[in-house]
């Protein structure tokens, strides 16, 4: 990302209250991770959600974070932003292989 956007971040860590510093890199972070995991884990979470979350934050929230702050700052640094984050939302937005019950 630029150094205007990253300083529009920043800014905004610095000065709303819902953000602290290093919330929006922990929040890619964690979107990234979470969209990179197998596929079973994912499948299990959404059955039967992720206990784990409380505690070690959720990447669905860290994901809506991430549209809050891309309205929050200018055009410019959300266009920067939204095609970071539309690399993982690919990703994420795969369509799952067809199942086969005649396999196996």
């Amino acid at each position: 990302m630029s150094a205007r956007a990253l300083s529009e971040i920043f800014r905004l860590e610095r000065t709303r209250n819902y953000l602290q510093p290093g919330d929006v890199h922990a929040a890619v972070r964690l979107w990234k991770d979470y969209v990179h995991r197998p596929e079973r884990e994912l499948w299990h979470d959404y059955e039967w959600g992720n206990v784990h979350w409380y505690c070690c934050d959720d990447p669905l929230e860290a994901r809506a974070l991430l549209d809050t702050v891309m309205q929050a700052i200018s055009p410019r640094s959300a266009r920067e932003l939204r095609q970071i984050i539309s690399r993982f939302d690919a990703v994420w937005n795969q369509p799952s292989p067809p199942y086969n019950a005649d396999v196996g």
